[in-house]
């Protein structure tokens, strides 16, 4: 592909650094939400429901640590008065390497960076159409830092799918994969759900492998896909 076709923005790397100095200073009196999900002063899961979701709906407690595999029911305000619910699937943690970026303007800074794959099935499960919004996850770095996913102005191959499909409504599961750029060759510490500063954010942390096409071999040279799942909705083959 020809690179007038697959051109990295210069705003990718703006983008991701700002997010992650920005959300790296949300703890209030300066102390942030460490990586395990002890953001809140008792460090305990907060069981009630934070946010009104349809009947049949059970959120996952505010300050739940998961492993790569399981599931989060969620819930989030995209914009004020509108509220979405999903459930949440991360599938894969995985190392990627600037090879699999081929064609694409990688600078200097760029490349100072440790990129990441995010692999996640997510389905709505609420009342709102979330068509579009970016999937709600962070990074957390080696520094207990919030990274978001980083954006492409057009289809990367190897990790696509960090935002839901044009109409993405109840019942609809979408596989999501999003790219983290890590400043300072950072580490995956985990993945976190955290929509707003005062939530105690929900968090997975698992092994991470090597993305498919690093040479890694076994799990992860496969890219640690997951074969099961639905292919009930309008999203495509992401991810």
């Amino acid at each position: 592909m020809h690179n007038d076709q697959m051109r990295l923005p210069a705003r990718l790397l703006a983008v991701t650094l700002a997010a992650s100095l920005l959300l790296a200073g949300c703890g209030d009196d300066g102390e942030n939400p460490d990586a395990d999900g002890t953001g809140s002063p008792t460090g305990t899961p907060t069981a009630e429901p934070y946010l009104p979701v349809p009947d049949g709906v059970e959120l996952t407690a505010q300050g739940s640590t998961l492993a790569v595999g399981d599931t989060a029911t969620v819930a989030y305000e995209p914009r004020q008065d509108v509220i979405g619910a999903m459930e949440i699937n991360v599938t894969s943690l995985e190392k990627a390497t600037f090879d699999l970026f081929v064609g694409w303007d990688l600078t200097k800074q760029i490349r100072s960076t440790s990129p990441y794959f995010v692999r996640a099935k997510v389905t709505n499960v609420g009342d709102t159409d979330l068509g579009g919004r970016p999937v709600p996850l962070y990074l957390v770095d080696g520094e207990n830092r919030l990274i978001e996913s980083s954006l492409f102005t057009g289809s990367f191959k190897p990790c696509d799918g960090a935002s839901f499909p044009k109409k993405f409504k109840n019942g609809d599961t979408h596989r999501a994969c999003m790219v983290y750029l890590a400043p300072g060759k950072g580490d995956l510490a985990a993945v976190s759900f955290r929509p707003s500063q005062e939530f105690n954010p929900i968090i997975w942390q698992g092994d991470v492998v090597p993305a498919k096409g690093t040479g890694g071999g076994g799990k992860g040279g496969k890219g640690g896909d997951d074969k099961g799942g639905d292919k009930k909705s309008g999203s495509g083959n992401n991810g």
